[in-house]
């Protein structure tokens, strides 16, 4: 009898993502995936030190943020009206990447946005994300998918990132055009 191997391994233990980082008056909202392993580890929002988040946001917005303290970080951004959350609530993963997720369940994304009388864009990180630009494209505000900052995601240079990243900070009013 032949056995699958899939049948074989154990499967990964159900993890719970991260609370979003939101308040009312948000007028961007980045959404990724699930956090990484070192993000759920810290409980922090793209913890992984080579994740380029921090850095790219810090420069569009002007500040030094990968050198402040996480909570500090937050309170920046939320300042500034740039909120981050993430598409799934609960999923089964093997290490940090998105193809490895499985058993995902969903954020509850529309009971989020409807709270958001602000909100100009959602912005999905990356290509697994992206998956749930179908049910984002009907909560009102404009969608976008931007380039991972993953690590991961090395086929995108940090400026081509940035450059990517900046159209939309544009398009929802968080920099100058």
């Amino acid at each position: 009898m032949v056995r699958s191997l899939r049948n074989e391994s154990v499967d990964a233990t159900l993890l719970r993502g991260l609370a979003p980082v939101i308040r009312a008056d948000c007028r961007l909202l980045v959404l990724g995936s699930f956090p990484s392993v070192a993000s759920l580890r810290a409980q922090q929002y793209y913890a992984h030190p080579r994740n380029q988040f921090w850095p790219i946001v810090g420069d569009l917005l002007g500040l030094d943020l990968p050198s402040l303290p996480y909570a500090e970080r937050v309170e920046a951004v939320l300042q500034r009206g740039l909120g981050i959350w993430d598409v799934y609530a609960h999923c089964r993963r093997e290490g940090s990447l998105d193809s490895a997720i499985t058993d995902e369940l969903p954020n509850d994304l529309a009971g989020l946005v409807a709270g958001l009388a602000m909100l100009r864009l959602i912005a999905h990180n990356g290509g697994e994300s992206a998956r749930a630009m179908r049910l984002t494209r009907s909560l009102g505000p404009q969608v976008c998918r931007l380039p991972s900052t993953s690590p991961a995601n090395a086929s995108w240079s940090l400026e081509r990132k940035r450059a990517a990243w900046r159209e939309a900070f544009v398009a929802a009013q968080l920099i100058n055009g």
